[in-house]
């Protein structure tokens, strides 16, 4: 049987054989049928080659010059106009990962005079990030200096830089990615910012400044680091909530505990534990999002889709970059054959703090039953520019309680649209809370409550003296039951009332055997109480229509409780949505 780390090259072997062909004779890369090319895109492919290089010492693939290719595809990107500086982050990356030194790097020999040029005024070119994007700066630092295009190195001063941001933007330490408005948007893109600058340490040409800042990093990235065993299903399903989830949701955390193995950032007593999450999540990876029959990463298909920015193309090369670094951590970290030793399940309860303030609290609550393998993630943050159902704060257990990609529905949420002055504010109970508190209730049961002091909208605007919202989640078992409580300050006219719940199926041929599913009886939805008066619409049926996919299966109904004609909330009363579910739980056949 072939060990983890050889799996990993034969996987990134098999991707790049299929995809090496889409790089043109100008270094650009030609999208997959349907999609539209990324400006950073040659540069994420310049970046796969060189980790390709990096953990095989291998220049070519199935009659492909990779020298060739590389060097055209970081021509193409530092004369992409508008300069794209992610892919110019990731170029960099890649031309240093076949050496340091100018003098003895294939690459930059292959290069004309003209794009060595650019190269240098592209990376001495200086800008700044409150975002993800931060680390990109990170990693042209690293280039800069370790090829001696600048005598000052400024990798240091960057990194402390973003990580007195992350300090300025939440009380925990957790990556906020939001650059204006409400704040908060705590996703996916702050794991991945600290796995990008790590990879980007390793290949400093000065090995004292990666030991010196490699505690700074540890700080942060620890915190994610121990989320993982609570935030990992069953069957694999990694972070699956915030924009770009899905099969970056997988890798990215394979990335970050083989990074923290590797570092020696997990205790050695707890080592079994994480090497039984990585094989799951790994496994997961392997079975929903590669084609094992052809060798390479599908994201798109009739049934399911993907974070809209994401192009096929580009998911392939990132997917063949990581699988090249983890092939090479393995080799590090001495994952031990078989299959690791496993904990056995317990029911948890637990939330997550990312930001505490007198603004806003912000977190995630994670929910397991031991029993029945129900798995829940409950975000409860900022959508950030553009509002989808990613981030919305019900259960996300894909199988069970699905929602669509890129768009919004109110899933399991009240929307209340309220006609204020002439003016239509649409709101959720959403984005913030106060008082946030989880704890254990009757019959070890667990619940999740929070506040709004005021009513937020769906553009993350508060509206101040509107009125006030309260949120309770309780589980107790594979029971799930939610409670609104609604009270306004002045007599306001409610125009509509919406909750939306998602029924989806997960993919046909791509799944992990056992995955969780619903059965037959569905969710077992039942009102408990409903002050809004709203009644269920007929049933949506949207199997065949494209907008509604997730990133793991097709979704097939939405059912709707509306109100849609005007109710007159009056100040003093409370107003009650109480909902419980008792879903069919059931599992994908092997």
């Amino acid at each position: 049987m072939h060990s983890f780390s050889e799996q990993c090259l034969d996987m990134a072997r098999s991707i790049l054989g299929h995809n090496l062909d889409s790089i043109q004779p100008d270094g650009t890369v030609l999208s997959a049928p349907g999609e539209q090319p990324r400006s950073d895109e040659p540069g994420h492919v310049a970046y796969a080659l060189g980790e390709y290089f990096r953990a095989t010492g291998e220049t070519s693939l199935k009659g492909h010059d990779l020298i060739d290719l590389t060097a055209r595809c970081l021509t193409a990107q530092m004369f992409t106009e508008p300069a794209a500086e992610n892919g110019l982050a990731y170029a960099s990356l890649g031309l240093l990962c076949f050496g340091p030194s100018k003098e003895r790097n294939p690459v930059w020999e292959r290069l004309v005079e003209e794009t060595q040029q650019r190269i240098d005024k592209a990376l001495l070119h200086r800008s700044d990030y409150d975002t993800h994007w931060q680390t990109f700066n990170i990693a042209k630092a690293v280039a800069r200096f370790s090829f001696g295009l600048s005598k000052k190195d400024e990798t240091s001063r960057l990194i402390e830089r973003m990580c007195e941001r992350i300090n300025a933007t939440s009380s925990a330490g957790f990556f906020d990615d939001s650059t204006k408005g409400f704040g908060g948007n705590f996703n996916l893109y702050g794991l991945m910012a600290f796995v990008f600058a790590r990879s980007a340490l390793q290949l400093h040409a000065n090995a004292g400044v990666r030991d010196r800042k490699l505690p700074t990093l540890r700080t942060y990235a620890e915190k994610y680091i121990r989320m993982m065993p609570d935030l990992v299903r069953d069957d694999g399903l990694g972070w699956a909530f915030g924009r770009a989830a899905g099969a970056y949701g997988q890798m990215h955390c394979v990335s970050l505990i083989l990074q923290g193995l590797r570092d020696g950032w997990i205790a050695d007593d707890q080592k079994a534990k994480y090497f039984d999450v990585l094989r799951r999540l790994f496994v997961f990876f392997y079975q929903t999002y590669l084609d094992q029959e052809h060798g390479f990463l599908d994201l798109r298909d009739e049934e399911r889709t993907a974070y809209s920015h994401h192009t096929t193309r580009m998911a392939n090369f990132d997917a063949a970059r990581y699988l090249c670094q983890w092939a090479r951590l393995a080799k590090a970290v001495s994952i031990p054959a078989g299959q690791p030793k496993s904990e056995p399940a317990r029911t948890v309860g637990r939330f997550v703090i990312f930001d505490k303030s007198n603004r806003k609290e912000q977190g995630l609550f994670l929910y397991r039953d031991a029993a029945s393998g129900l798995h829940a993630q409950i975000p409860l943050i900022s959508s950030g520019t553009r509002l989808t159902s990613d981030s919305l704060p019900f259960p996300h257990c894909p199988g069970v309680f699905d929602w669509p990609n890129n768009v919004y529905v109110p899933v399991m949420l009240p929307e209340l649209t309220f006609n204020v002055g002439g003016v239509e504010h649409v709101t959720l109970p959403a984005f913030y809370g106060k008082n946030c508190v989880t704890g254990l209730g009757l019959r070890n049961s667990f619940y999740f409550r929070y506040e709004q002091p005021e009513l937020i909208t769906i553009k993350e605007e508060i509206i101040k003296g509107l009125g006030t919202a309260k949120v309770q989640w309780n589980f107790s078992g594979s029971k799930i039951s939610c409670e609104f409580a609604y009270t306004v300050r002045q007599q306001v006219t409610l125009e509509k009332f919406r909750f939306t719940l998602v029924i989806a199926a997960p993919h046909s041929k791509y799944h992990v055997p056992g995955a969780l599913a619903l059965g037959p009886e569905g969710h077992r939805c039942s009102v408990a109480k409903d002050d809004f008066q709203a009644t269920w619409k007929e049933t949506e049926v949207v199997s065949a229509d494209p907008t509604y996919r997730t990133n793991y299966g097709k979704i097939h109904y939405l059912q709707h409780l509306v109100r849609d004609h005007p109710l007159i909330m009056r100040p003093g009363q409370i107003y009650h949505l109480a909902v419980t579910f008792d879903p069919d739980l059931a599992h994908t056949a092997e």
